[in-house]
């Protein structure tokens, strides 16, 4: 693995939040609601004409060939980008302790060298952390 795999990991979580809002989205545009009028009248004597308002929603909307391609290339984003991103935490796993807190820090949560050397503790550099950041790769 190289560094930017782990560029690729921040943007497949991002992809997957914006992928479950554009879900959300097209599965509020599925049921659109239906109003209409209707004139009838009491179903008891004394009969008279009265107007009712129906709600409805349209039942082929499901079967509209636009949604189904959109939903099913939402999904398949979704899908690939979750799949990098399990990638990456299985990655992230298998390398030292000490490594991954790095990665975490400066990688994921985006912090600067001196904030991740902060973190890190035990008398630790900025340029020792980058330093061996650098080696670790190097190696990779």
């Amino acid at each position: 693995m190289d560094k930017k795999i782990l560029e690729e990991y921040i943007d497949a979580c991002e992809m997957i939040k914006e992928t479950e809002q554009e879900l959300k989205k097209l599965e509020n545009k599925k049921t659109p609601a239906i109003l209409g009028k209707v004139r009838g009248s009491n179903q008891n004597f004394p009969y008279q004409e009265r107007s009712f308002t129906i709600y409805g929603t349209e039942s082929d909307f499901e079967e509209d060939p636009k949604y189904c391609r959109k939903k099913r290339i939402l999904e398949e984003r979704k899908k690939k980008a979750e799949s990098v991103k399990l990638q990456v935490e299985e990655w992230i796993n298998d390398i030292p302790m000490r490594m991954q807190r790095i990665i975490k820090y400066k990688i994921l949560e985006d912090m600067t060298w001196e904030e991740t050397a902060a973190k890190i503790g035990r008398k630790t550099t900025e340029n020792g952390l980058k330093k061996e950041f650098q080696r670790f790769f190097e190696k990779q």
